[in-house]
């Protein structure tokens, strides 16, 4: 049944961050939502268990009767409380819940009880998201991609974070993309990260269909997510710039993310564990690598990583951390680079320092 002002325009909530109440359960909302969905149940997990085992049982008629027995008094209240707050703050908004269907009903029809007419979006959480998943598969199809490619530490994501017409790739996924990548925050689930990027993409394709489209050059994996297949498909044949800075240049970038501002993070969030959690940190990523190093270089890398803290705290030194990256970029990062890059099909449209590529960015969007 629909009411005035329900609607299914996905396009428009999505390209306007148009405010969601997501009606779901909250182990619904942890397995996927949308970057601007706030999640106030008709039913919490053990409830709606109950009430699902009911419908398979029982049938509808017995569910809905179970959901009202469950749900009443001061719960109730509750519960319309908190959506009537959510629909003062955002007039503009709308509910759902996973199909659009019984609860998001029960929830519209409760807030017009009292006093409080909100529309919903039709066929739910499912339908938006189907929408989100194929709004993707036609965005990369007609994107004109072009790859931001360079060395680890050249700066790549220092670029795309400058320039407008771009998407940045580890932003979303809360992951600097290499080994040593892990910010503390936790990552998104795949789904969440599925529907932020296919959001990303139809944003920047509605502002300026006809401009390319910048994306940092990543593997397929970007910490524990994966790019979806059509989009790795077409990166590995895009074409790329590619940024060629010097060594001690890009020594700079990584002790800069991986030492100073990495180290801010875990003193903000831990207080004085902050450096033992940040030593302890790159020493579990080191270890994910040993392989690849091989038992000697690992020893090494290790030993310095644990010296280098100690020189960090009583001399203010970052000497022996530049010591360790230099290793890893010399001997594991730029022989991946390299072999890397020569499975790219797609053609180099320049190479140059960072401020070169990012000026003929900015040029190419200015055409």
């Amino acid at each position: 049944m629909q009411a005035p002002g329900d609607s299914d325009d996905y396009r428009n909530i999505f390209l306007h961050d148009i405010p969601v109440l997501d009606t779901r359960a909250p182990m619904e909302f942890a397995q996927g939502a949308f970057p601007n969905a706030e999640n106030i149940p008709l039913m919490t997990d053990a409830e709606r268990a109950e009430v699902g085992t009911c419908y398979k049982e029982q049938g509808q008629q017995a569910a809905i009767a179970l959901g009202h027995q469950l749900i009443h008094g001061a719960a109730k209240d509750q519960r319309i409380a908190a959506w009537r707050d959510f629909a003062i703050r955002h007039p503009e908004g709308y509910l759902y819940c996973f199909r659009g269907g019984l609860r998001s009903q029960i929830s519209q029809q409760w807030l017009a009880e009292a006093d409080t007419r909100y529309p919903r979006i039709l066929g739910g959480y499912k339908a938006m998201r189907r929408f989100l998943l194929d709004e993707l598969e036609h965005s990369v199809a007609r994107a004109d991609l072009v790859l931001v490619s360079g060395a680890t530490g050249s700066g790549k994501t220092r670029v795309i974070e400058t320039v407008d017409s771009s998407i940045d790739l580890e932003g979303l996924a809360k992951h600097r993309g290499s080994a040593f990548g892990h910010l503390i925050v936790e990552q998104p689930t795949q789904i969440n990260f599925e529907n932020a990027l296919s959001i990303e993409f139809l944003k920047k394709l509605e502002a300026s269909p006809q401009r390319k489209l910048f994306l940092e050059d990543e593997g397929r994996l970007i910490g524990r997510l994966s790019l979806p297949n059509s989009l790795s498909e077409k990166m590995a044949c895009a074409p790329l710039v590619i940024i060629e800075e010097d060594f001690e240049s890009r020594l700079d970038v990584l002790v800069d993310d991986y030492v100073l501002n990495l180290g801010e993070r875990f003193l903000n969030k831990f207080s004085d564990r902050g450096p033992e959690l940040h030593r302890n940190k790159l020493l579990d990523d080191l270890s994910r690598i040993k392989k690849r190093l091989g038992s000697e270089r690992y020893l090494k890398t290790s030993a310095l990583i644990t010296q280098a803290f100690v020189e960090q705290k009583t001399t203010d030194s970052l000497h022996l951390h530049r010591e360790w990256i230099a290793i890893l970029l010399g001997e594991y990062y730029d022989p991946m680079y390299q072999y890397q890059l020569a499975r790219r099909q797609g053609e180099v449209l320049l190479r140059g320092c960072r401020r070169d590529v990012t000026d003929w960015i900015i040029k190419q969007n200015a055409l």
